[in-house]
């Protein structure tokens, strides 16, 4: 039997230090990506070579192992996760764990240039539903935000998913000046197509050509715009994400609200991060990490990895530190979005 696909004896459940039980993993598989979105990436990215990040055997063996310590729901994350050669095959293998019980779901989050092709692939591998990003509808604007993308693909991809059976969940950041004019069409447009809408809010993280400040608009300020056109209803529905969420009277539908500035989710953290080079971040407004590819490659065994998983969970911050203001030049943390995992 290979390495990657053995059953290990269950490991203790993961509680960090304030009772939170570790359930949602998100797991970068690339830091590459087809766009250059002007809020997440630099235009001339550097990015990590090849040999430095983790092979689909390691990410399956990793991620396998915190399954094996409680986590229920995984997502995959790039960068853009479906430009990663072979991901098909760490999606396959993934997928053991929906048929044995062990894993709620396994989903991701994907900027939906590559869903056309593997949309029905996902499908096949028990994915269920995912998150798109796109903060625009209009063509000329979605080419200027993402620097390279075609707005058309993205749209026969959400297309595809759908038709495959998988529920899409459109997220859009708040830019002030960019897409201001736009929320309540493209609420409209989700809901008339039975998604779910979440904006959220500009992330301090990783040195970008624009000023974040100039792009930053609180989701307060937006909340309170929606008001004025929409009845907007609290519920207590929840993904296991970070989102909160309410229902338009009007639509039918429902809107997600992520503030990590505004108001943070730091009080019902379940997450933690893995990059594509097997650094774990148990806070992603921290810059506190530990290293499991050394652990990983050490042994056979999955003892090590293990034992540096739960130490690492021991170390979980409270909370953030994001602040964004004019005073504040410097990101919170230095890492780009693309390489923590979206």
């Amino acid at each position: 039997m290979s390495e990657s696909i053995r059953v290990p004896s269950p490991a203790q459940p993961l509680v960090d230090p304030f009772g939170r039980s570790i359930t949602y993993l998100r797991v970068s598989v690339t830091d590459r990506c087809d766009f250059r979105c002007v809020y997440c990436m630099s235009e001339d990215m550097t990015f990590l070579p090849k040999k430095d990040l983790l092979t689909l055997e390691e990410l399956d063996r990793l991620c396998s192992a915190f399954v094996r310590q409680g986590v229920r729901k995984l997502r995959i994350t790039g960068g853009e996760p479906l430009v990663r050669r072979d991901i098909m095959t760490l999606f396959a293998n993934l997928s053991r764990h929906l048929q044995s019980g062990a894993l709620e779901e396994l989903t991701l989050t994907t900027n939906g240039s590559q869903l056309a092709r593997y949309a029905a692939d996902l499908a096949a591998c028990g994915v269920k539903r995912i998150n798109v990003s796109l903060d625009t509808l209009d063509p000329d604007k979605f080419k200027a935000i993402t620097r390279r993308g075609d707005l058309g693909v993205v749209l026969k991809g959400v297309e595809a998913a759908q038709k495959a059976g998988i529920a899409v969940k459109v997220n859009a950041v708040a830019l002030k000046g960019v897409n201001e004019d736009e929320v309540e069409r493209m609420i409209n447009w989700a809901h008339a197509g039975g998604m779910d809408m979440t904006f959220i809010e500009v992330m301090p993280m990783g040195d970008i050509e624009p000023d974040r400040f100039d792009q930053y608009w609180p989701l307060k300020q937006l909340r309170a715009r929606l008001m004025e056109t929409y009845t907007l209803e609290d519920i207590p529905y929840r993904t296991g994400g970070p989102a909160r969420y309410v229902r338009v009277k009007e639509t039918g539908g429902r809107i997600g609200f992520i503030t990590p500035l505004t108001h943070n989710f730091c009080e019902s953290c379940n997450r933690v991060r893995v990059t594509c080079t097997g650094t774990l971040y148990m806070c992603l407004g921290q810059e506190d990490a530990a290293d499991l590819r050394a652990p990983l490659r050490a042994s056979e065994s999955d003892e090590p990895l293990d034992a540096a998983i739960a130490a690492a969970i021991a170390r979980k911050p409270k909370g953030h530190d994001f602040i964004i203001d004019r005073e504040t030049s410097r990101p919170a943390v230095g890492r780009h979005m693309s390489v923590t995992g979206g």
